[in-house]
């Protein structure tokens, strides 16, 4: 099998009747023979197989996403269908071979023989590769991506520990030797490669669990009894994937997690619209105000809310996120501790979404858990409906804490099939999702449009009380974590010292075991990159309102679209720097931030359209320190074409953003 251009090729040996595989790219290996199979609690099959056809196909099409960072995507693969059969069970393995990488899954139909309930105990997929690469990853964590990536050899996996990555919503329970995907790794200079899974429904998340060296094999997330999957026939898994290109940055603008997840299914998409945010959170995670109305210092407040709705409708704005306005936050970690639909006394949810409605503004509605998944699904269609009747179109939910029922992971089939029905019945009302501590993404906002953004990742939260998210965390979030999709790490904070409100602050003092008042690693004009750079159709203005008021450098956060045309990477290395360029419409936007590294980075303009522009820059300025001075920043005007360049400082921890109008 090989992809449209010829440079991967994949082939299948069934001669020993164990399915194996092997990969080359650009005539080099990647993967050696790697096992293929399922075991199920009665049967399995990948032991004695043999092929009895094979249906090759080519397809080549292009498609427009609802929203995303591209207005068009290329689909363009060969696909083979190869029929087994096994000790009188027939199955099939499907592959699909695209010029940046591959997928494949395993399709078993209803037959007789089979029993009513199939129970996989174990997945046989490996991916043997074919060296020791270096890697970049996470632990296989089966409750959370909110951790620090390590950069080592694949067969380092498991062995590196980071003191900075504890987190109060693991319960642990999963193999030491074992990462999460996506799993982006280097091969050699010029070949970059990561592992993930494409459109996981009604299934286990998958972990990659390291043995014998470098080779990787997949590891389901269980449930309680230590079952991986309870499914029925006819079955068909989720996507395996591998994305293989000569550039790093080509990695991240690959559309094939999108290319092998279904069209789009839903019968009205008129409410799903793409939008930057503000929102009632900050305040609350430096401590300033609190969630519940402990302490007399209740965020979520009529008179609070309405203030950001003003800001909001002033400033080009769309939403404004609403969290702790619903009773229950003093006892987090209670049996049904929620009430969604129950406000504080101070809070009253028809006239807050009534003044929204005459600004012109949404308000984003909320939903956490606390991990109560029964109770909240318990209430769900209640709660939707209150949102729905005064008119909330987005949600944020939540399960920050441990699962329960007990024994229940946030990355199992479980879990799984939860946010498919939270995505489903937000769908029938109208309403948008935006998940943190969530299932992983693997491509379904294709399928379901109105599954928006996620969390998913250790983000700016963290520097609110810990030790900080370190300059290089974001460098490479770009390409782990955001490959399988978009991640709301709530960008944008200009009170990078926390000064301001210093006097009103009551920070959690020791989360990591430290005594620590948060600690932000960035600059100024850092923040304003993320914009560009980390893509999420909803995105949040993170910090407090009174931070932005008056700030010029505002302006860029006022002007930068979520929904984009088109997106380059210019330049980039893994965890180091990366430069970024998205389009919308006749304007263009560029972003670079780097680790704690100083750069000066010439940027070739050549991406531009024809004509003159007008760049507005917003970069590090000659006494910017991150440490010290982190506020300092230039803003500078170029008359440019696509004929010229720019040069551009960033500080350590740095970074610039530049807005090209079209003149």
């Amino acid at each position: 099998m090989q992809s449209p251009d010829g440079k991967i090729r994949l082939i299948l040996d069934v001669s020993t009747g164990k399915p194996t595989y092997t990969i080359d790219f650009n005539k080099i290996a990647i993967l050696n023979k790697s096992e293929l199979g399922i075991r199920f609690q009665d049967f399995e099959i990948g032991k004695n197989a043999t092929i009895s056809s094979i249906k090759e196909t080519e397809i080549e099409r292009t498609w427009k996403p609802l929203w995303g960072e591209k207005a068009e995507f290329l689909d363009h693969h060969k696909g083979y269908i190869v029929s087994l059969e096994e000790e009188g069970l027939q199955y099939e393995l499907e592959f699909r071979l695209f010029n940046d990488g591959l997928g494949f899954r395993y399709h078993i139909p209803a037959q007789d023989g089979l029993p009513d309930s199939l129970l996989i105990m174990d997945e046989k997929t490996a991916f043997n590769l074919s060296d020791d690469f270096t890697a970049w990853w996470i632990e296989g964590n089966y409750d959370t991506y909110e951790l620090l990536y390590t950069k080592s050899p694949v067969s380092k996996i498991g062995e590196i520990k980071n003191d900075f990555n504890t987190h109060t919503h693991s319960t642990g329970g999963f193999p030491q030797n074992s990462a999460h995907t996506p799993l982006t790794m280097q091969a050699g200079e010029n070949i970059f490669l990561s592992i993930h899974e494409a459109a996981l429904v009604d299934y286990a998340g998958m972990t990659l669990l390291r043995e014998d060296g470098h080779k990787l094999k997949a590891n389901l997330v269980p449930w309680p009894d230590g079952v991986k999957v309870r499914t029925t026939a006819p079955l068909t898994t989720p996507w395996r994937t591998i994305q293989l290109s000569v550039k790093a940055g080509d990695l991240v603008t690959s559309p094939l997690i999108l290319n092998l997840n279904e069209e789009n299914k839903l019968e009205r998409t008129d409410y799903i619209e793409p939008m930057k945010y503000v929102g009632i959170w900050w305040s609350m995670h430096l401590g300033i105000e609190t969630w519940g109305k402990e302490g007399g210092r209740h965020g979520a407040t009529t008179e609070n809310t309405k203030r950001y709705i003003d800001f909001a409708a002033a400033n080009n704005i769309r939403g404004v996120l609403v969290e702790g306005w619903n009773t229950g936050w003093e006892s987090w970690y209670s049996d049904d501790n929620f009430d969604f639909q129950t406000a504080y006394d101070d809070f009253d949810l028809k006239a807050v979404t009534d003044y929204a409605r005459s600004k012109g503004v949404e308000i984003i509605g909320h939903h956490e858990t606390g991990g109560q998944v029964l109770s909240y699904e318990a209430n769900l269609e209640a709660a939707l409906d209150l949102y729905e009747q005064h008119g909330v179109k987005a949600i944020k939910t939540g399960y920050a804490g441990t699962m329960r029922p007990e024994g229940h992971f946030h990355q199992g089939q479980f879990m799984v099939r939860h946010h498919q029905k939270v995505v489903d019945e937000s769908a029938k009302r109208g309403i948008m999702v935006n998940i943190h501590e969530p299932i992983k993404d693997t491509g379904l906002r294709r399928t379901y449009p109105n599954l928006m953004t996620r969390e998913g990742v250790r983000g700016m939260e963290w520097n609110a009380w810990s030790r900080g998210n370190p300059p290089s965390h974001t460098p490479t979030l770009v390409f782990t974590r955001m490959l399988s999709g978009p991640l709301d790490y709530t960008p944008g904070i200009f009170d990078l010292k926390f000064e301001n409100f210093a006097d009103k602050m009551t920070l959690w003092n020791e989360l990591d075991g430290l005594e620590t008042k948060g600690r932000m690693h960035s600059t100024l004009a850092r923040q304003l990159a993320h914009y560009v750079i980390l893509f999420s159709p909803m995105q949040m203005a993170a910090d407090m309102i009174e931070n932005y008021e008056g700030h010029p450098a505002f302006e860029f956060i006022r002007q930068v679209p979520v929904d984009w045309d088109e997106t380059k990477v210019l330049d980039a290395s893994i965890g180091e720097f990366v430069v970024m360029a998205r389009q919308k419409g006749e304007d263009w936007f560029v972003g670079g931030i780097t680790d704690e590294q100083e750069r000066n980075i010439t940027i070739k303009l050549d991406f531009l359209g024809s004509g003159d522009y007008e760049a507005i820059a917003y970069a590090d300025a000659e006494d910017t320190d991150y440490q010290i001075n982190p506020g300092a920043y230039l803003i500078t005007t170029y008359q440019v074409s696509s004929s010229g360049s720019l040069d551009l400082p960033m500080k350590a921890a740095g970074g610039f953003a530049i807005h090209f109008k079209r003149k």
